[in-house]
């Protein structure tokens, strides 16, 4: 290991894994990478460990009520501290991928000198990843939380686009699984999975539906949420029933309830999400409060940011499955391959099986070089979505929070709600073109 580690020599797999392409391994270890940050931003934010960050010179030097430069007033610490450590970690790792992402702009194979770089020396990789990391800690605060919040208010939205892109190509490549499996045998069986599969996610963004009117609405007031809730119902109502229109089934017969299902839901999501970021806390209420537990805050103050909120949660986790899933999705015959895949398709490669070992009967299993002829994904658009997805992580963690005018707490900005509410929009017409796109530009093939 010690070769792959601090040179470019092909990394050992364990024997109970079998060989695998550089091109995914390479994928995995970024995303290990990623994880690990995201671990360590939690622990930032964990009960106590305020009291260890205050220790940092001039990070909230003399604890609580001490100025920070370039700031007016006094700055709460105690409430402060964890935000801004989630703030510099992610910063870290924010610069450390866009780094790359700039050294591996056109790189076409794993003959160019930089493509070494980019699927070996993991060793030094992670010193750099580390040293930026800590040094993000020693920045003067100054405005720097308040533009980081920005720039991450930016980027996390340019994510949540790329997860659009993933989670329709993750729909479209699902129902085609099952139709083929369906017309292969056992019809009966496969057309039982799909449908129940499309009335959960229909049930799930029904029963979603009338707790957002219950809970998140007043007759009294809450114009916004009304106005989010009912658009997006009738946005994805509309999508439901263009997805099934002779027209759209005769250029593509495979499309159905099943993408438009997931897309329904996850637009219900996003429609949560965007809501439990309004300013306004009467129509705001934490999932908690809702389920009957005692944490409400005191009239007049606003809620402490946890990780552990339930749109934190949630966004964690849909995070997760979106870094697995473009790690070890196949490039090849993927929806999302206009994304993560170079503009010269002369340079491309399918990501066929993993050859055999290198040598017979060595008891090793090593990642397989497959991108000699030419790379498999861009190297620079992989990194920038890391990039991109560190700022997501940030402000999820976050919750979105931006600073208060004095520094004295985190409050709910509506820059924010629309950031989201946007993006669900965003991927309800995203969806609808491709459903569209076959009758539109016939001259072109969508094979």
């Amino acid at each position: 290991m010690i070769p792959c580690l601090c040179g470019s020599a092909p990394c050992l797999l364990c024997r109970c894994c079998p060989s695998g392409n550089n091109s995914t391994v390479t994928r995995l270890i970024y995303a290990f990478f990623m994880l690990l940050g995201v671990g360590i931003a939690c622990i930032m934010l964990m009960p106590g460990m305020e009291e260890h960050l205050k220790k940092i010179p001039g990070f909230c030097e003399g604890g609580m009520g001490s100025s920070i430069p370039g700031v007016k007033g006094h700055v709460n610490c105690d409430v402060l501290v964890g935000y801004k450590a989630v703030y510099r970690v992610c910063f870290g790792m924010a610069m450390f991928f866009l780094l790359f992402s700039l050294i591996m702009v056109k790189v076409k194979s794993s003959q160019d000198p930089r493509a070494s770089v980019h699927n070996g020396f993991w060793f030094f990789k992670f010193a750099a990843a580390t040293a930026i990391t800590v040094g993000a800690f020693f920045i003067p605060e100054g405005p720097f939380t308040t533009v980081w919040f920005y720039i991450g208010m930016a980027g996390a939205f340019c994510f949540i686009l790329i997860q659009l892109v993933l989670l329709i190509d993750f729909a479209h490549s699902w129902n085609e699984s099952w139709v083929e499996k369906m017309d292969e045998g056992n019809s009966r069986c496969w057309y039982a999975a799909l449908l129940s599969a499309t009335t959960i996610n229909y049930a799930l963004s029904l029963i979603s539906l009338v707790l957002f009117y219950v809970y998140y609405t007043h007759s009294d007031g809450c114009t916004e949420n009304k106005v989010f809730i009912s658009i997006n119902m009738l946005l994805c109502v509309g999508a439901s029933v263009l997805s099934v229109l002779p027209k759209i089934q005769e250029s593509q017969p495979r499309s159905g309830l099943l993408q438009s299902s997931i897309v329904t839901l996850y637009t219900m999501y996003l429609t949560w999400s965007a809501m439990t970021n309004e300013p306004d806390r009467r129509c705001n209420p934490s999932l908690l409060g809702i389920i009957g537990l005692n944490s409400t805050t005191p009239a007049g103050q606003d809620r402490v940011v946890q990780w552990w909120d339930a749109q934190g949660i949630v966004g964690l986790i849909l995070f997760l499955m979106c870094v697995l899933y473009s790690s070890i999705r196949n490039s090849s015959n993927s929806q999302v391959n206009k994304l993560t895949l170079t503009s010269d398709e002369s340079a491309l490669i399918e990501d066929g099986p993993a050859p055999e070992n290198f040598e017979e009967g060595d008891g090793t299993n090593r990642a397989i070089d497959n991108e000699k002829d030419g790379v498999t994904y861009s190297y620079s658009f992989f990194h920038f979505m890391l990039f991109l997805a560190s700022l997501y992580i940030m402000m999820t963690l976050t919750n979105w929070y931006s600073p208060d005018a004095n520094y004295q707490t985190m409050t709910s900005k509506w820059p924010s709600v629309w950031v989201k509410i946007t993006s669900s929009w965003i991927c309800i017409s995203l969806y609808v073109w491709t459903l569209v796109a076959p009758l539109v530009l016939t001259n072109r093939d969508f094979d």
